[in-house]
C-alpha cells in the first residue's frame, strides 16, 4: 500500500464489518487514507502516531458510512411508462399490462430509438439523484434491447456513466428479460438468439460483469433459464436472476445451484429456495420499490432468510414501469417499514451486503484496512437516522477513492 496521504478525525464511524454488533459503529473514530485506500480504521484515540502528522479532515463528529451502493438497477431506458402507472392505479395489474404489449416490451420500443448519448443523458439524471445520497457504486442491467444491436448499446450507455461521474460501475446482461415482438411465441428460438449471437458478443467487447434473468410466468421458464446460466459460466460470466416476483417458479434454488451473486425480488420464496441460497452463499436482493409501486401484498419471508442466514441486500430496481424511484435513502424506510428489516439490517443492505450481491465484498461495503475508501459523511448522529427521515436528505460529503467526489 502506498504511504498515507491523509486523515479523516473526529467521526462517528458505522463500519459495518462482519460479525460486528449492529453497525459496527465507533465513537469518535478515525480513517487512514493511503493510495485511494483505507489504511487504518478505528478509535480516534488509537490513530497511529504518524498520522498526526498527515493532513486533516475534521469531522466534527458526523456520521461516516461506507459509500451506498445500489445493486439492482435499470438505469438506462428509453421513454416512460407513466401511462401504465395510471392504468394500473384504475385496476389494470402488471401481468394484465404485459401481456397486453405493455410492461417491458413497451420500453423496448423506446430504448431501440434512442440514441447512445441519448440514453446517458436520461441516465444522468437519474444516477445524480442517487449520488446526492450517498451512492459509490451502482449497478446497471441491459434488456430494454432485446436485439444485438441495442443491448450492446445499452451496456455502452451504462459503462460511460462511470466515465461520466466518479463512482463505481458494474454492469449486468439481461437479455433474457423478455420475449421481443420479432419472437412472438417463440420463445425457445429467442433464448437461442440470446445465448448464441447475443452473450457472446457481449462478452468479447467486455460489456458485462455478470447475466442476468427474469424466470416468471410472464417472463422464461426454469428450464430457458438453466440455458442462460449454461451459456454464461461458458462465457466466464456470474449470473444473478430475477426470481420469485410474482410466482414460486424454483428460480432462487435454481440460480443457487450455480453459484448465484444473488436472487433478486423474492416476494413468493419458498423454503427450498432459502436453503439453496444458504448453502451457497446467494445473496437475497429485496425491492421494496417494486413492491410499493406494484402494491403488492405477499412480503418476502424475511424472518425465514434471516432464520438461515441468508444475506440480505437493497436495492432501488430504479426502471419505468414498476419502480419509477430514484432514492436509495427512501428504499432504506422502506425495507424498515414494509419488510420490517432493523435498521441496522437495512444500512447493511445498501452497503455490505450489495456489495457481496455484485461481487465485490472484498473492494467495498464496510470500513476496514485494504479497502477502497468509498465514504459517505452524513449530517446525521445515528446510523438509524438514515432509514428514519423520509424526504430528507443529510449528506455532508461522498468520497470515492478517499477523494471527495
Amino acid at each position: 500500500m502506498q504511504p498515507p496521504s491523509h486523515v479523516l478525525r473526529h467521526g462517528r464511524l458505522a463500519t459495518l464489518a462482519p460479525g460486528a454488533a449492529g453497525t459496527g459503529l465507533v465513537d469518535d473514530g478515525a480513517i487512514v487514507v493511503a493510495g485511494g485506500r483505507i489504511a487504518w480504521a478505528g478509535p480516534d484515540r488509537d490513530l497511529p502516531a504518524a498520522g498526526g502528522d498527515l493532513p486533516i479532515t475534521d469531522l466534527a463528529g458526523r456520521l461516516v458510512t461506507p459509500a451506498l451502493v445500489d445493486c439492482h438497477t435499470h438505469l438506462v431506458f428509453g421513454g416512460d411508462r407513466a401511462r401504465e402507472f395510471e392504468l394500473r392505479l384504475e385496476g389494470a395489474t402488471y401481468e394484465e399490462l404485459a401481456r397486453a404489449g405493455g410492461g417491458i416490451v413497451s420500453t423496448v420500443k423506446a430504448t431501440r430509438a434512442a440514441s447512445e448519448d441519448d440514453l446517458v443523458a436520461g441516465a444522468l439524471r437519474r444516477l445524480d439523484r442517487l449520488l446526492a445520497e450517498g451512492l459509490g457504486c451502482v449497478e446497471v442491467k441491459s434488456g430494454y434491447g432485446l436485439d444485438l444491436e441495442t443491448e450492446l448499446k445499452m451496456l455502452r450507455a451504462a459503462r460511460r456513466l462511470g466515465r461520466e461521474r466518479n463512482l463505481r460501475v458494474r454492469t449486468t446482461f439481461l437479455g433474457a428479460h423478455a420475449v421481443p415482438p420479432e419472437y412472438a411465441d417463440r420463445a425457445d428460438a429467442y433464448i437461442d438468439f440470446v445465448c448464441g449471437e447475443v452473450m457472446p458478443a457481449v462478452a468479447a467487447e467486455g460489456l458485462a460483469d455478470a447475466v442476468d434473468a427474469f424466470c416468471e410466468n410472464i417472463g422464461f421458464t426454469p428450464d430457458q433459464t438453466r440455458r442462460v446460466f449454461e451459456a454464461a459460466r461458458n462465457l466466464g460470466l456470474p449470473v444473478k436472476l430475477h426470481a420469485e416476483q410474482l410466482t414460486d417458479q424454483g428460480g432462487a434454488a435454481l440460480a443457487a445451484s450455480f453459484g448465484a451473486l444473488s436472487a433478486d425480488h423474492l416476494e413468493y420464496l419458498g423454503a427450498d429456495g432459502i436453503d439453496a441460497m444458504a448453502a451457497a452463499g446467494t445473496v437475497a436482493v429485496l425491492l421494496p420499490g417494486a413492491f410499493y409501486v406494484l402494491r403488492e401484498t405477499r412480503l418476502p419471508p424475511v424472518d425465514a432468510l434471516r432464520a438461515a442466514g441468508v444475506p440480505m441486500a437493497i436495492a432501488t430496481d430504479c426502471n419505468p414501469g414498476s419502480s419509477p424511484v430514484a432514492s436509495i435513502l427512501l428504499m432504506l424506510n422502506m425495507a424498515c417499514t414494509l419488510f420490517r428489516l432493523t435498521p441496522a439490517e437495512a444500512l447493511a443492505g445498501v452497503t455490505r451486503e450489495a456489495a457481496r450481491a455484485l461481487g465485490l465484498g472484498g473492494e467495498i461495503g464496510t470500513i476496514d484496512a485494504g479497502k477502497a475508501a468509498d465514504l459517505a459523511v452524513w449530517d446525521a448522529d445515528n446510523p438509524a437516522d438514515l432509514a428514519y427521515w423520509v424526504g430528507m436528505n443529510p449528506l455532508h460529503a461522498r468520497y470515492v477513492n478517499g477523494e471527495v467526489a
